[in-house]
């Protein structure tokens, strides 16, 4: 009797431990993902759906963010390398889910190790980067 009631334990406590290493662990990895708040949802692309600003997009891409997020968008640009946390790839499933408000949000604001843009570029030229990191949803 004894060692049933020693093995139920047992067996209560290993699943205690393995759920909260499992939830602490999905926290933890949520955590490390960079939301934009939910306000940037509501941005409105004024420039979605415009061939022109995509080709702009992808020329100021090249200049600005190739060498982190590669050219490919994958975010294996030599630049990004040894940076921590790593670049985001462009092209997985849940970058091209956010809304372009979001990304444009990202783009203004930056977050350590990716720098602000808000300074450097235009609204406009912001929102051509948004509509370039659309494309590669397609490659």
């Amino acid at each position: 009797m004894k060692n049933r009631i020693a093995k139920q334990i047992g067996f209560t406590v290993v699943f205690i431990l393995v759920f909260s290493s499992t939830h602490l662990f999905a926290q933890s990895e949520d955590k490390d993902v960079w939301k934009a708040p939910v306000e940037a949802d509501q941005l409105i692309n004024p420039l979605k759906g415009n061939a022109d600003a995509v080709k702009a997009g992808k020329k100021l891409y090249k200049q600005q963010c190739a060498i982190c997020h590669g050219d490919t968008g994958k975010g294996d640009g030599v630049g990004g390398m040894s940076l921590n946390p790593k670049p985001t790839n462009f092209r997985s499933e849940r970058v091209q889910k956010e809304s372009d408000g979001a990304l444009f949000w990202k783009i203004t604001n930056g977050n350590a190790p990716m720098a602000s843009y808000k300074e450097i570029l235009s609204e406009e030229q912001r929102w051509q980067l948004v509509n370039y990191i659309r494309t590669f949803s397609k490659k």
